[in-house]
């Protein structure tokens, strides 16, 4: 747990400039992945059709934005359809049960994160910034709106998510969220970006049922 006291900040002008050039990296760096990760997306999205023919290929979310703007994010889907619907997999009892054989297979590796590729081609995603969260979720938006957060754009990860990603706390999410709005600088974001893919590699940090349903 970190010890912080949530307090709104306020980005600076040289932090402003810095978004601006990012926003336009995440732009290329996402257009360049979807070109490369193309033919992987279509395997992933013909195996989930194969293995649950009944069950659509895509997740559809509605989730909280920049400026606290509603968007709808997609995922590979991961969950039945039949898995309660605008809460966290471990708000309700027995969520593994809902998780498909292939799905769990999709969230360990964060195979399931790559359509968000097209959120961040949108514009409503940034490739790093602070998850973003499902409406319901009341307390940290709370905190995130105390710290002034929804400044940034959500992004595929974050500095919560490579400090714990399942394990975090909500108070301490937020604190991780107002820890990365302080700080938001392209060596923070290369920093988030190789423990990202650590993480990843190593399957680190995550905890079945934890998750929202994505």
């Amino acid at each position: 747990m970190i010890e912080k006291t949530l307090e709104r900040y306020t980005l600076t002008a040289k932090q402003c400039r810095y978004l601006k050039v990012k926003y336009a990296f995440d732009f290329l760096f996402a257009l360049l992945a979807l070109m490369v990760l193309g033919i992987p997306m279509l395997l992933v999205a013909l195996l989930l059709k194969l293995t649950s023919p009944r069950e659509p290929v895509l997740f559809r979310h509605e989730r909280v934005g920049k400026d606290e703007k509603l968007f709808t994010l997609t995922k590979f889907r991961s969950m039945k359809s039949s898995a309660p619907k605008y809460m966290a997999a471990g708000w309700f009892e027995n969520s593994e049960e809902y998780i498909t054989r292939l799905g769990r297979f999709l969230r360990t590796t964060s195979l399931d994160e790559l359509p968000q590729l097209f959120q961040v081609l949108s514009g409503k995603m940034s490739l790093i910034g602070p998850r973003p969260l499902i409406p319901q979720e009341e307390t940290v938006h709370s905190l995130r709106n105390s710290a002034g957060v929804y400044q940034l754009r959500p992004g595929i990860t974050g500095w919560a998510q490579v400090n714990g990603r399942d394990l975090v706390k909500d108070e301490d999410k937020a604190a991780y969220d107002q820890e990365y709005l302080e700080n938001v600088s392209l060596a923070m974001d290369w920093k988030i970006f190789w423990m990202t893919v650590k993480k990843v590699l190593l399957r680190m940090d995550i905890k079945e049922g934890a998750h929202i349903e994505e």
